[in-house]
């Protein structure tokens, strides 16, 4: 699975945003390998990763006569890897060959490292952050066969838990963590791309 989209603005302005200005982008990939080692079982792992760029020139933010925000020169980078390994059961829709359901149970260990900073000049302030990420989840879906070799499948996932923690160095002096993040993940969609040899 492979995605990339750019965002770009000067002068956008929509409900309570005014004088919105700035670029961003946001790139994945996530190569998948499985084996199938019994019918309509199979087990694999999934390596991915991703990065978030985002600067923000100007953005005003107007909630009412007594309540408005200014941002100016806010710049968000961040790298992220993950490795999961899962497994993965089929079932077959009535007597079709060209739909079928699956579940997949996952477990995922995940890495990142992020800065943000804002202002310019003797003005900039930021931090620096590792976080780490465990992850537990099902994804249940629909593989629809194109081929005898390849199928576009659906899935959706519907149960997780994750836990994770981020330390953190704001301007080069103070540090902080943060711990017990839990999470469960209760509406994610996938598409993708699945080859057969």
């Amino acid at each position: 699975t492979i995605s990339y989209s750019e965002y770009s603005g000067k002068n956008y302005q929509f409900l309570v945003v005014e004088n919105f200005s700035g670029k961003g982008y946001s790139f994945k990939v996530s190569p998948v390998l499985c084996y199938a080692f019994k019918d309509n079982m199979a087990a694999g792992g999934r390596f991915t990763y991703s990065r978030t760029y985002f600067n923000i020139g100007n953005v005003d933010i107007n909630l009412g006569d007594d309540l408005s925000f200014h941002i100016k020169d806010d710049m968000y980078l961040e790298h992220n890897y993950s490795a999961s390994g899962f497994l993965r059961t089929y079932m077959g829709l009535g007597s079709s060959k060209v739909f079928g359901f699956f579940n997949e149970v996952r477990l995922t260990y995940a890495y990142g490292q992020g800065k943000h900073s804002n202002g310019t000049g003797n003005d900039l302030t930021g931090y620096y952050q590792r976080s780490h990420c465990f992850e537990i989840g099902a994804a249940p879906g629909l593989a629809a066969f194109v081929s005898d070799f390849a199928s576009v499948e659906v899935s959706v996932g519907v149960m997780g838990f994750s836990y994770k923690w981020v330390d953190q160095v704001h301007n080069q002096v103070n540090q902080a963590s943060r711990h017990g993040n839990f999470k469960i993940d209760l509406f994610s969609i996938n598409l993708g791309m699945t080859m057969y040899f």
